[in-house]
């Protein structure tokens, strides 16, 4: 039973969607494949996005679990979709069903961001521009929107001001269910009372549920084969850990005075482009103010990033138009503490996209610092170009199929 459904009286929700209290369990990936099988995916624009949905009937009615909501009953496949961080958009525009969302946090962000990437997918393409930024979420907005689903995490949801258990069961009934996973991000402690409830997921794992709820079995499956495929290839040819670089994973603040460092190899779908890459973590061990998620991240100073000292830095922010990486490499290198530093002496500094990151940016993400990381092996990295979009890669030379990544978000060709 999820938190925020202990005291419920009775289910109030309009008819299209009902919650189903008790936690089932139930294979993943066995639910996916028995979707796949059996149902075709609804009609896609040229943009990958829904546009239109056949009719349900009762014997239609499916139901998806995940933690921390429990079970959620559908009647049918949601059409406007309420979300608010990054992971959760990314999913829906795999699905083809970015142009269902109706809310998003930091929605210019996530646009500029995103384009970057979706330049290199023939035919998806994307429009936020004016959606409302939803964190923190208001309830009002919420009814005035009137969601089929919100796909966000009801115990992130409770950490906001204003909201409650019962403001969760109000929204829930009278608009729409929760369906969301946030915190396996850095599996980060669940706010108090949510602790019995709260699950950790991959990030793939949290995609394949989200695919449940939009019957889209098969794409996800689709997906999570080119994924697989890449990291094969990948684990083909990965170095010796004795002769795989140090690393570091950092974001500068746009005023340059902190510095803060992020694990790379930690458990959680922050580090999913990371960790199966397995570099040696120059801030493993660094030992800095450490904010948030437990102090699995650090405040760092030039000291400590010298200290470290990693033969590459990861430089989160050029990618998303919040920083510029040839101003970076400049400051670094002008500073009498920084220029020291190996991964600047070498002139190995490299932008990165998110950390809060769909199957869309683990792709691209994966391939780019297997890259930056193991020329050798993968390829040299062309390099960021401040503005641009994702660089183009030659085709021998590409980690993964662009078409086909393509293709399964548009459904071309089904």
């Amino acid at each position: 039973m999820s938190r925020y459904d202990m005291n419920r009286e009775g289910p109030t929700r309009r008819d299209y969607m009902k919650y189903s209290g008790a936690v089932v369990g139930g294979s993943l990936l066995a639910g996916c494949a028995g979707q796949s099988g059996s149902e075709a995916a609804p009609t896609q624009t040229g943009t990958g996005d829904q546009s239109t949905a056949e009719p349900t009937t009762a014997e239609d009615r499916y139901a998806v679990t995940m933690s921390p909501m429990g079970t959620v009953e559908f009647e049918s496949v949601p059409q406007s979709v309420f979300t608010i961080l990054g992971h959760h958009v990314d999913m829906l525009v795999a699905l083809g069903r970015g142009g269902a969302i109706n809310a998003m946090h930091a929605p210019e962000y996530h646009q500029s961001l995103y384009q970057k990437f979706l330049h290199r997918l023939e035919g998806v393409s994307i429009d936020w521009e004016g959606l409302y930024s939803s964190w923190p979420p208001s309830k009002e907005k919420l009814y005035e929107l009137d969601s089929d689903v919100h796909v966000a995490d009801p115990a992130k949801i409770a950490t906001a001001e204003g909201w409650d258990n019962n403001s969760l069961q109000e929204i829930e009934s009278n608009v729409a269910p929760w369906f969301g996973n946030t915190l396996s991000g850095t599996q980060q402690e669940p706010p108090s009372g949510w602790g019995d409830a709260y699950k950790y997921y991959t990030l793939w794992e949290i995609f394949g549920k989200i695919a449940q709820v939009f019957r889209e079995g098969a794409r996800y499956e689709a997906l999570a084969s080119v994924r697989e495929s890449m990291l094969q290839t990948i684990n083909a040819s990965l170095p010796s850990e004795s002769e795989r670089p140090s690393a570091a994973l950092v974001l500068f603040s746009t005023s340059g005075e902190k510095i803060w460092g992020y694990k790379m190899n930690h458990p959680g779908y922050y580090a999913a482009h990371t960790r199966p890459l397995g570099a040696t973590d120059a801030l493993a061990d660094a030992v800095g103010d450490g904010y948030g998620d437990d102090g699995r991240n650090i405040t760092l100073d030039t000291e400590l990033l010298l200290e470290a000292d990693p033969d590459v830095l990861l430089v989160l922010g050029p990618m998303a138009g919040s920083h510029n990486l040839d101003d970076i490499r400049s400051q670094l290198a002008d500073n009498e503490v920084t220029r020291e530093i190996t991964a600047v002496q070498e002139g190995r500094i490299y932008a990165q996209g998110a950390r809060r990151q769909g199957p869309i940016l683990n792709l691209f993400q994966t391939e780019m610092t297997a890259k930056q990381l193991y020329p050798n092996q993968f390829g040299e990295w062309p390099g960021y170009v401040d503005g641009d979009p994702y660089p183009e890669i030659p085709a021998e030379e590409q980690l993964f199929d662009r078409q086909r990544v393509a293709d399964i978000i548009t459904g071309a060709g089904q």
